[in-house]
């Protein structure tokens, strides 16, 4: 599968290509859209979408013709309308009589254009309203082909003509409601594949199939060498009295599980410290919603494409959100925000997941659960490749800072194409090491999303020169709890069935140091 990798060949930080996924941009740079869904594994259209936007542009000009036409012709008509009622009463005066003569002169042109939108406009000719000075009446200013102005009572002419524009606007009325309809068919269609249109990946991301494509960055800390056979989370967690699978089962069904005693506090812990270290480094803490608006699910990319892996609340238009991202994110939709010092937003919320897909994958235990709390990391920044990757490595590092403190072995992944999401430009996984898998298991992700959630969310910033651009948003998972309990409780587990707490988590357990059975005496 090594042999499958390629890597673009571009500068780091693509200094020359900002990736704005608007319309504009995918228009000058289709084949690279293109290529982004091919190698993303994203079913989209891209010449579709080009074809849609063409179409939907000339519906625009042609709505916006057809409107300009209408109102012009309205005007006309009510101006013949006010001149032939100022002559026929008497009552005007000269130069409303003159200023009558003018506005009859339009009635020619505008019947000539009810037979014929492309008629050109006659010249004046001598003795019509273009030739009468301003303030004289003039008669033969306001006849009709073949009447002569003797022949008639004043003011006809004037509404003659305007029944003429009236038809004449009732049938671009008609025709308005035609191209309107069609514009917003089109703009619904062009709206759909929008929303589908994948974010292009970095210029250093590698191009691989699936998550076995992903290639190592780094490794840290050492493996664990036991003298025994060690034990997998389940067993340690029922034989301390941390875990109840069965229960958990039992109360909520398959991916349960119920913590309870030092388990519980060991969850809330891993959060605390969590919490702290951010807070620290210059991160806001806050408690979001949970249950969330379907738009803040679209505007953040996890729909479309996620719908199935989330809760919908029955009788209700809102869903359980799978991680606080989501509301971190909408917190500033639609506003004009200050990135002079980028936005960093640490988020705690219960999360819920339907892991739809995953049936008979990590069932036992607690590596794939439908609920569970995260600290997130969320940053919003200007629109500076070089300042999102700066933060990308920031938040990469917060993570990994954490994973020390609680002395765990772990790598960093490069994610590869294909086992990237739709909206994402770069990303890092983190895997920490799980004896009870013998294998490194995923535990964070880091992610830089460029400007596609915020052209989404609406959330822009003014730049030194005044302008208004659109922010770049990144997340990373800070701890993600009780997945995180898998290599704590796994990798510090003794021979006598004991486990040891890491120190920095001792002041959030009340000095704990180790966690033994129920009945058992610490050493």
């Amino acid at each position: 599968m090594r042999a499958f990798f390629a890597f673009f060949q571009n500068s780091l930080l693509e200094k020359e290509r900002l990736a704005m996924l608007d319309i504009g941009y995918i228009r000058e740079h289709a084949e690279e859209i293109r290529a982004a869904a091919r190698h993303k594994g994203v079913a989209f259209d891209t010449d579709a979408l080009l074809v849609c936007d063409g179409r939907r542009r000339l519906l625009l000009g042609e709505t916006e013709r057809l409107r300009a036409q209408r109102n012009r012709l309205t005007r006309e008509a009510e101006a013949l309308l006010r001149g032939g009622r100022g002559r026929k009463d008497g009552g005007g005066k000269p130069e409303d009589d003159g200023q009558a003569a003018v506005n009859s002169k339009t009635a020619e042109p505008a019947i000539a254009e009810a037979g014929n939108a492309e008629a050109p406009t006659p010249a004046a000719a001598p003795g019509t309203a273009a030739a009468v000075p301003q303030g004289r009446t003039a008669p033969e200013a306001t006849e009709m082909p073949g009447v002569q102005a003797a022949e008639r009572p004043a003011g006809i002419a004037g509404a003659d003509a305007a029944e003429a524009i009236k038809a004449r606007v009732r049938a671009l009325g008609g025709e308005l409601v035609t191209r309107e309809r069609e514009l917003a068919e089109t703009e619904a269609e062009y709206r759909r594949l929008m929303l589908r249109a994948p974010n292009p990946p970095s210029a250093d991301t590698p191009v691989g199939a699936s998550d076995a494509d992903n290639m190592l960055v780094k490794t840290a800390g050492l493996l664990p060498v036991f003298g025994f056979k060690p034990l997998d989370h389940v067993e340690l967690g029922e034989r301390l009295g941390l875990l109840d699978p069965a229960r958990g089962v039992k109360a909520g069904g398959p991916r349960s599980y119920v913590l309870k005693g030092a388990g519980l506090r060991l969850h809330h812990a891993v959060q605390r410290l969590a919490l702290d270290v951010l807070e620290a480094r210059g991160f806001t803490a806050l408690e979001v919603p949970v249950i969330v608006r379907p738009e803040a699910l679209e505007r953040t990319g996890f729909w479309p494409g996620g719908e199935d892996q989330v809760y919908a609340l029955t009788g209700e238009n809102r869903m359980l959100a799978g991680t606080s991202e989501v509301s971190l994110v909408s917190l500033y939709s639609d506003e004009i925000v200050d990135v002079s010092e980028p936005i960093r937003l640490a988020g705690s919320s219960p999360c819920f997941r339907s892991e739809i897909g995953s049936a008979g994958r990590d069932a036992r235990g607690l590596y794939r659960v439908h609920q569970f709390a995260k600290i997130e990391q969320v940053v919003l920044c200007e629109n500076d490749p070089a300042v999102s990757e700066a933060m990308l490595q920031d938040i990469l590092e917060n993570a990994e800072h954490i994973l020390r403190l609680l002395e765990l072995p772990y790598r960093v992944m490069a994610v590869c194409t294909g086992d990237m999401s739709l909206k994402t430009h770069k990303q890092y996984d983190i895997e920490t090491w799980m004896p009870g898998r013998d294998a490194y298991g995923e535990t964070h992700s880091a992610s830089n999303l460029l400007d596609f959630q915020a052209r989404r969310s609406n959330i822009r910033y003014r730049d030194s020169e005044g302008r208004l651009r659109f922010c770049h948003t990144l997340n990373n998972t800070a701890v993600a709890t009780p997945r995180i309990l898998i290599p704590l409780l796994e990798n510090h587990q003794r021979e006598d069935g004991s486990v040891r707490i890491p120190e920095a988590l001792r002041p959030y357990m009340n000095g704990l140091e180790e966690l033994r059975a129920p009945g058992r005496e610490e050493a």
